[in-house]
């Protein structure tokens, strides 16, 4: 399966509310994503308890993966992107 592997970009990590709308943008692609630390074992993306269960702070490296490549760079953005950021 293609992935990326990037870097957490919210201040405060992949909490709550960066995690609902991971999880919803997965949902939107109708299409499984996987994260997971590099090393660790890989999550459903589609799930926000699931991505707080990574426990991955700003600066800790994700691997995205995804058998869809619109997917797959839509969502490894957003992780590395600051959704605190308002």
């Amino acid at each position: 399966m293609p992935s990326k592997t990037v870097t957490v970009g919210s201040a405060v990590g992949l909490h709550a509310r960066p995690a609902a709308l991971i999880a919803e943008a997965v949902g939107q692609s109708g299409v499984p994503v996987t994260l997971a630390t590099p090393g660790g074992n890989p999550v459903d993306a589609g799930s926000p308890l699931m991505i707080m269960t990574l426990g991955a702070k700003q600066g800790t490296d994700v691997v995205v993966s995804s058998d869809d490549e619109a997917a797959l760079t839509r969502i490894a953005d957003m992780v590395a992107s600051d959704l605190d950021a308002d």
